[in-house]
């Protein structure tokens, strides 16, 4: 038994997108029961990011100013993205671009827990495609932070299971696009 066999995402939720001339942005919320320098850690540090995130770094997200490598995990071909750490401000602010489009993270404390936001801009028609991956990314964090790791499912991976296709159906309703499944 693997230890993604009892993950079942739940339903779409904490989610919104905008539109702000071509740019679409997805906006994703979730709060964590876990202390917001661990969530910082698990957003910044490379051996983290391999337990989780779609893609690999070469370094530390946090530190601005530095160039990292980030690779994306489980595409047809290997997609490598110089990205210069623009923003980070342990531990409640880090902002960077992968593959030409920005990414903002941003940690508040909730009592011993921690509320994260992520926005990221998507083309539109990958938008629910977009929101679904990091939905089981955010959740495979969770489970890792929490000593319960089910690895992360993302690229072709995250195609297979059944769970992403779901909630792909369900970010298309939620925000009113066409469901889309890449061809790979």
């Amino acid at each position: 038994m693997t230890g993604r066999e009892p993950y079942v995402p739940g339903p779409a939720f904490g989610a919104d997108v905008t539109k702000e001339g071509p740019r679409w942005t997805l906006a994703l919320v979730r709060t964590y029961r876990h202390p917001i320098a661990r969530v910082w850690e698990a957003l910044t540090d490379p051996e983290h990011l391999r337990e989780w995130s779609p893609f690999d770094a070469s370094g530390s997200l946090a530190k601005p100013g530095a160039t990292v490598i980030l690779t994306t995990v489980g595409a047809p071909q290997p997609q490598v993205t110089p990205t210069t750490i623009s923003r980070a401000e342990p531990p409640t602010l880090l902002e960077f671009e992968w593959g030409g489009h920005p990414i903002r993270w941003e940690l508040e404390p909730m009592g011993e827990g921690t509320r994260l936001k992520l926005w990221t801009s998507i083309p539109k028609n990958y938008i629910a495609m977009g929101a679904a991956g990091w939905h089981i990314c955010l959740d495979a964090m969770d489970r890792h932070l929490a000593g319960a790791p089910i690895g992360r499912m993302v690229g072709m991976d995250a195609l297979k299971f059944e769970g992403w296709h779901r909630l792909n159906a369900e970010y298309a309703a939620l925000f009113g696009v066409e469901s889309v499944v890449p061809k790979w």
